[in-house]
């Protein structure tokens, strides 16, 4: 039997770094690999990466950060996942779905109740059926020059432990978004 794909299952491992070489190497050298650009905002580096290589390349990531925040009156903190990617000819593969479950596994250990991303509105979807919820409020997040704005791409968040429940109000994340 022939068949193209390699004989190991992909499988998810922690990456002690993630460089800009490591985003080129599953996305390429674009200008804007994430279609972000035009937001015009300032990001924060994760702190916790995770990888698949197929082949020797590394082809899918997503970090975590944990992240103050408030939510209505009350603050709390989240796990903010971000930087997830699927080098494009490893894309309908399954290997989105592996990569966000690894990391929501590990932020489980971290404390929070929730994560949390942003993302733009065409990947919506993806997110939906990976267990995620858009949010229906405002996200304000702080940018350079003491600057709070509102979070132009859509907000989603997922529960992290049975029975948590993300309280209603405004939400202000009290950092750059990661």
């Amino acid at each position: 039997m022939s068949d193209n794909r390699s004989a190991a299952a992909p499988h998810v491992v922690r990456l002690p770094q993630y460089t800009k070489a490591d985003q080129q190497e599953i996305l390429g050298k674009g200008d804007d690999p994430f279609g972000v650009a035009s937001a015009g905002l300032t990001w924060l580096p994760k702190e916790e990466h995770f990888g698949i290589r197929h082949e020797d390349r590394l082809v899918a990531h997503a970090g975590l950060r944990r992240l103050p925040v408030a939510i209505g009156d009350a603050e709390t903190e989240v796990v903010g996942v971000g930087g997830v990617a699927v080098a494009p000819g490893m894309q309908g593969q399954g290997l989105a779905r592996l990569i966000v479950t690894a990391a929501l596994d590990h932020a489980r250990t971290m404390g929070p109740q929730h994560a949390l991303l942003f993302c733009r509105a065409p990947l919506v979807p993806l997110y939906r059926r990976l267990g995620w919820h858009p949010l229906d409020t405002d996200v304000r997040v702080e940018q350079p020059e003491d600057r709070l704005v509102t979070m132009p791409l859509r907000t989603m968040v997922t529960p992290l432990h049975d029975g948590a429940r993300w309280p209603s109000g405004p939400v202000r994340l009290f950092s750059l978004p990661m």
